[in-house]
C-alpha cells in the first residue's frame, strides 16, 4: 500500500492528511518531500495528521524525526494528530511521545499554532 499526503491550508497551518504506510522507501519519501516543498514555500507551521496511517517502520520514525527536525531548525512548529492506537504505542515505547506535540482533534491542534 503506497503512501498518500494530501495538503490543505486551515487558517495558516499547512494540515498534511497522511494515508497509508511510513515505511522505508517511498512512504518516508513522499513524507520527506512533502515537508520539504512545504518549507521551501514559507509554510512553517505543518500539522501530520496520522488518523489513517495504519504502520510506521523504524525507516518512518526516522522520517518523522527528520522532518520535525528539519522543520524546527528553520524556525517552523511540526505537531502530530489523531494518531491510531498502534502509531501511539510505537512514540511510547520508543520515547518520542515527549518529544512531539501530539494533539487529538484539529480544532485545537490549529488553535496552538496561533501564537
Amino acid at each position: 500500500m503506497t503512501m498518500k499526503i494530501s495538503s490543505r491550508q486551515v487558517d495558516g497551518v499547512s494540515v498534511l492528511d497522511c494515508n497509508g504506510r511510513i515505511t522505508l522507501g517511498e512512504g518516508s519519501i513522499t513524507l520527506r518531500d512533502t515537508v520539504r516543498d512545504l518549507l521551501s514555500k514559507g509554510h512553517k507551521k505543518i500539522l501530520l495528521n496520522l488518523a489513517e496511517v495504519s504502520y510506521i517502520d523504524s525507516s518512518g520514525i526516522g522520517e518523522l524525526v527528520s522532518a520535525f527536525t528539519t522543520v524546527r531548525n528553520q524556525g517552523g512548529e511540526l505537531k502530530l494528530l489523531n494518531l491510531t492506537k498502534k502509531v501511539h504505542d510505537l512514540l511510547q515505547i520508543t520515547k518520542l511521545y515527549t518529544v512531539f506535540d501530539v494533539k487529538d482533534d484539529e480544532a485545537s491542534a490549529i488553535k496552538s499554532f496561533q501564537r
